[in-house]
């Protein structure tokens, strides 16, 4: 009997360049130019990019210095979460007509399983061409598509003809289509793992296929089963529409450096503010707080505190954060502070789906 993860019928939406496609849509005399959202030429770290722009190499979480460095024409637009939170709810409202088995990752991206979908559509590579015609027709965005059996090969699949395409990668094709690809264009290998591989001779998937267990896991530790069973298309992972974040954050960049703890504590009374805002509109709580401080050569620490019971509240969080605050000394002046609660009070509740078998 074939194992059920084959059987599925898994599309991954991916919007093209979103956040800076949004401010180009609103405002029409950014179309077509280089634009960056987040962060100036002085200050702060590029959020997303335009297609424009990222033919300079600027890419998000560049620092704003050297995206302007990169591309002198960068056009720096601020965020506007709200307008990305508006257009997200409205995009997913369309998945929802296809299926209720979406599990979105961010604002901008999510699975979709539609093995059995609202519509009876026995295709999952035409839904994904209705979602993406009906984004655009609708709303005004390009989206990109993945369509598989499994959310890692949608995933991989929904980069490959970005933007505005779709790549489709039926269950008999999988492994193939793995093993040629770039290992570095595998989901969940970064940067660092990738220069690993290549020491090793890894530069395939084929190559990593090519490799025994014993060996991967030698090398790589837990990730070697992770990596051995995804190169041969083994992916059991649902699509999980109640998927809970494990933490909820929120974070401040300074137009200055601050040097001085005693300005410091302001803020973070601010950010403790808007962190509770965002629990209680989601009537969440935890025990694990955590202060994020970035300092002005961009190196990042974090120091963490656990609680025997769960908080909320902006004056429990902000008196946490302080103490953290000053636990130890901060080795240069700060450009972004943030706090997040973790350990949260969520409970992750397992869908039970009946699978059937379609042709894709």
């Amino acid at each position: 009997m074939e194992p059920e993860f084959r059987q599925r019928k898994i599309i991954h939406i991916d919007m093209d360049a979103f956040y800076a496609s949004v401010e180009q849509m609103d405002n029409p005399e950014l179309k077509g130019k280089p634009i960056a959202v987040g962060g100036s030429e002085v200050r702060g770290v590029v959020s997303a990019a335009s297609y424009e722009a990222r033919k300079f190499g600027v890419r998000s979480a560049m620092s704003g210095v050297q995206a302007k460095r990169q591309c002198p024409e960068l056009i720096f637009v601020r965020p506007r979460f709200d307008r990305y939170t508006e257009i997200s709810k409205r995009i997913r409202a369309i998945f929802r007509e296809y299926t209720d088995l979406v599990e979105p990752l961010s604002l901008d991206e999510a699975y979709l399983d539609v093995t059995v979908n609202k519509k009876g559509n026995p295709s999952a590579s035409l839904i994904a061409q209705e979602i993406r015609a009906r984004i655009f027709n609708e709303i005004g965005l390009t989206a990109s598509a993945g369509i598989s059996n499994t959310k890692f090969v949608a995933k991989v699949a929904s980069d490959y003809n970005k933007p505005n395409g779709q790549k489709t990668v039926p269950p008999d094709e999988v492994e193939a289509f793995l093993e040629a690809l770039d290992i570095k264009k595998f989901y969940g290998i970064g940067k660092v793992t990738a220069e690993k591989m290549y020491h090793h001779g890894i530069f395939t998937g084929a190559d990593l296929k090519a490799r025994s267990r014993d060996y991967l896991e030698e090398h790589f530790g837990k990730s070697g089963g992770f990596y051995y069973n995804i190169v041969r298309g083994i992916h059991y992972s649902e699509v999980k529409p109640n998927r809970i974040s494990k933490s909820v954050a929120a974070e401040h960049t300074f137009r200055e450096n601050l040097t001085s703890e005693l300005f410091m504590e302001e803020k973070l009374q601010r950010i403790g503010e808007e962190l509770e805002r965002r629990l209680k509109k989601h009537n969440i709580s935890g025990k694990t707080v955590t202060l994020k401080i970035k300092y002005s050569d961009f190196t990042t620490q974090t120091r963490s505190k656990t609680l025997p019971y769960f908080i909320a509240d902006k004056g429990l969080l902000f008196e946490t954060a302080k103490e953290l605050l000053y636990q130890e000394r901060l080795k240069e002046s700060v450009r972004l502070l943030g706090i997040s609660l973790s350990n949260l009070n969520t409970e992750v509740k397992k869908t039970v789906v009946v699978q059937l078998k379609f042709a894709f």
